[in-house]
């Protein structure tokens, strides 16, 4: 029990036999000694996460050496003149437990703006050096409204939280405009055709998934043992984007895969505990309320890796989830065997089941909820699709007499 814990209960036991039922003997019963204990375990508590912050940061040098023997490009050229930044960066951001994917894009943003000031002292830049970047990035590079945006958000961050550096709020710069696409949707034919040309069983049912629950790529490929609930026949997506849970049905049809290759990863993952592995990554949080819950199978992922690997933040072996490549490369693979003209990619499959829904008959608020949108106007662009506006007028060549 943690020590605010412990705390709450003196105080609920004082409240409740100080003031309430005033009994005789609480004069003489030793409060401020069990309140001195739970302020002690509250102490125990914080050095427990101080121990925990300072075996996340203890790996971090050599994880970064050895990300430097083994690069040739950039990151060795940044590094070797500015190794303490750098250090300081990915510190700021394993101590905020942000995702592995969010400390190497604001690596290597930071890194990037360094080298087009020709290797200049990050200390002596500031606003207007930042501007002429991001205004490089969009003219000379072309770079999407999005991709402009996160390099932004990481030289915030690291003149922020490195440099200790407040930039000027009102920061102006030639942003670069977001267009406005409609998605990519497949016919049910298509679908059809692209998913029996997918003959690798895990990637199959992968796949599967995608079109049938209407599931992002790392969704699927993140899922985990407890999320996969067969007496609801439901899927409890945890922290999609947004941060956000929903709930998606499992399609009838898969099922039973669904079911056998649990059954794989139970053997896979009992095979890694007779080897002293067995464990998985869990959120910090979590880590820190269930220590054991990393070796227990319900928290392992349902498409495990084929292979053990170190974790690059902490130097832990483990089994991770299945890498996203292989899914995407087979996806792409069936396309192209099936000849589909159309852009297909993992996102195509979540667009066609949005899409197909609405062509059902579903109302656009059951699409939202089965999506995870914030705002309905999110969803608002599948009916853009079913539309087609213009497509029903009559070409004026037909009307033509010859």
């Amino acid at each position: 029990m943690e020590g605010w814990q412990f705390s709450q209960i003196i105080l609920s036991l004082k409240i409740l036999f100080v003031h309430f039922n005033k009994k005789s003997w609480v004069k003489n019963f030793p409060w401020d000694a069990w309140e001195n204990y739970a302020n002690s375990k509250k102490n125990s508590t914080e050095e427990i996460s101080t121990r925990k912050n300072t075996m996340i940061l203890s790996y971090l040098p050599e994880s970064l050496q050895v990300h430097y023997s083994k690069s040739k490009g950039l990151f060795q050229q940044v590094y070797s003149v500015y190794p303490k930044y750098i250090e300081s960066l990915v510190a700021k951001i394993r101590l905020k437990h942000y995702s592995i994917r969010t400390e190497e894009a604001y690596l290597n943003w930071v890194m990037r703006f360094v080298r087009y000031h020709s290797m200049k002292d990050p200390a002596t830049l500031g606003s207007h050096e930042i501007t002429s970047f991001l205004e490089y990035l969009v003219l000379k590079k072309k770079v999407s409204s999005s991709t402009q945006s996160q390099a932004l958000n990481a030289l915030v961050f690291f003149f922020k939280n490195v440099l200790d550096k407040e930039l000027d709020p009102n920061i102006s710069f030639i942003r670069s405009k977001k267009p406005k696409r409609l998605p990519v949707v497949l016919s049910k034919n298509e679908i059809v055709q692209l998913l029996s040309k997918i003959k690798q069983p895990t990637y199959h049912l992968m796949a599967n998934l995608l079109y049938g629950c209407g599931l992002r790529l790392m969704e699927c490929v993140r899922l985990r043992i407890l999320d996969v609930d067969f007496d609801y026949q439901q899927l409890l997506i945890r922290n999609a984007k947004g941060n956000k849970d929903r709930v998606v049905p499992i399609p009838s049809k898969v099922s039973l895969l669904l079911e056998e290759q649990i059954s794989c990863a139970k053997l896979l993952h009992d095979e890694d505990l007779l080897h002293e592995h067995g464990s998985v990554f869990l959120p910090e949080a979590l880590a820190r309320k269930y220590p054991q819950a990393e070796y227990e199978f319900r928290w392992q992922y349902v498409f495990p890796s084929s292979r053990i690997s170190t974790d690059p933040r902490t130097g832990k072996v483990r089994r991770h989830h299945i890498h996203e490549n292989g899914l995407q490369k087979h996806i792409k693979s069936a396309a192209d065997k099936m000849m589909i003209s159309k852009k297909v990619n993992c996102h195509a499959l979540r667009h066609s089941f949005a899409t197909h829904l609405l062509e059902n008959g579903y109302d656009i608020r059951t699409v939202q909820e089965l999506l995870g949108h914030a705002d309905v106007s999110t969803t608002m662009i599948y009916t853009h699709v079913l539309n087609k506006p213009g497509v029903t007028v009559t070409s004026p060549l037909d009307m033509l007499g010859i």
